[in-house]
């Protein structure tokens, strides 16, 4: 018959294979172990009635150990599997830790909740799309690199030593002394010409590229030559427009002969039309004066009308009239 107590004081002060102690706590290791702790109430083999929670390929299950099974250590635990839901499971366990105690039962739900609260993020991790993490050993990586270094090395020496054979035996250095194979020696041929003709064509791209750019510099050049030949007609500003205006003689009063007669003709259509013209001139009722007088007021008009030309650029039209002599003035006038 087991006495738990004496078996807890073996364990607890002397050798046990599944206790692990620290600096704070003792840890027990035993795969039965309901809290992970070495202590009086959760040591597996120091109770005779004892339970706990296991999962095994994402079941869990209920594991109870009674006195009545000490003497057949195969059947020592009862396995008992927990439905997927986790009220029914809850139920089961109350079910069957009736006259357990609390302390046993409350644990048992805490490793229950603990387990399934784990399956749930490992198939929520597996359903996601996940990185495959491949160790290396830094070992075997610096052996294949010093290997491939040196098989590089041994590639460059060998590739020159055929080609220094090969240009010898073009030279006829050996001559009929070493009888090398017709298929070697006409492979080795035919990739020279190859690069030969690879050389060849970059040579022809270049030119080609040159020319391009050689071609459309010269366009470049011919398009500025030409704006440079063109003559451009540069445009009168502002300034220049009133002085040329200023210069002009029209609007200047000049002295013209005309017949005594002037303004009457026989038809009186005619005369309307006349007398519709003359009263459109506006002749400004001013003595007769000399002649330089009278070019001096009209320079004056002109500069004071460009004037207001600047001052306000408007639509202006210029009249041209003629005008008569003393007695024709009078004339017209009357």
């Amino acid at each position: 018959m087991q006495h738990d107590d004496v078996v807890w004081s073996i364990i607890n002060k002397s050798f046990c294979s599944h206790k692990v102690k620290t600096d704070t706590r003792t840890f027990c290791r035993h795969e039965y172990n309901l809290t992970g702790l070495c202590t009086r109430r959760t040591c597996p083999l120091a109770n005779s009635q004892y339970a706990t929670v296991r999962e095994e390929n994402g079941i869990i299950y209920l594991f109870m150990k009674t006195a009545e099974r000490a003497h057949m250590p195969a059947k020592l635990w009862e396995r008992i599997k927990l439905s997927r839901n986790f009220n029914k499971a809850i139920e089961q366990i109350n079910e069957n830790l009736v006259f357990w105690p609390k302390y046993i039962i409350s644990k048992n739900k805490q490793r229950f909740l603990k387990i399934t609260q784990y399956l749930m993020r490992m198939r929520q991790l597996k359903l996601r799309r996940q990185k495959l993490i491949v160790p290396l050993s830094t070992k075997i990586e610096r052996r294949e690199t010093r290997r491939e270094e040196k098989a590089l090395v041994a590639a460059k020496i060998d590739n020159h030593i055929e080609k220094a054979l090969l240009e010898r035996l073009k030279h006829g250095t050996y001559r009929d002394i070493y009888n090398f194979s017709q298929t070697a020696f006409n492979k080795a041929l035919e990739a020279e010409r190859i690069e030969d003709e690879q050389d060849e064509e970059e040579d022809e791209e270049e030119e080609l590229e040159v020319e391009r750019e050689m071609d459309v510099d010269g366009e470049a050049a011919e398009l500025h030559r030409d704006l440079l030949s063109e003559e451009f007609v540069e445009a009168e500003t502002d300034d220049e427009e009133d002085d040329d205006d200023s210069q002009s003689e029209s609007g200047q009063r000049e002295e013209v002969e005309m017949d005594s007669d002037f303004g009457h003709s026989d038809d009186d259509d005619d005369d309307d039309a006349d007398a519709d013209d003359i009263e459109d001139i506006k002749v400004p009722a001013k003595k007769t004066k000399s002649k330089k007088t009278s070019d001096t007021a009209d320079a004056a008009a002109a500069t004071s009308s460009t004037k207001r030309r600047r001052a306000k650029p408007k639509l202006e039209l210029e009249y041209e009239y003629e005008v008569e002599t003393g007695a024709e003035r009078e004339k017209v006038r009357y």
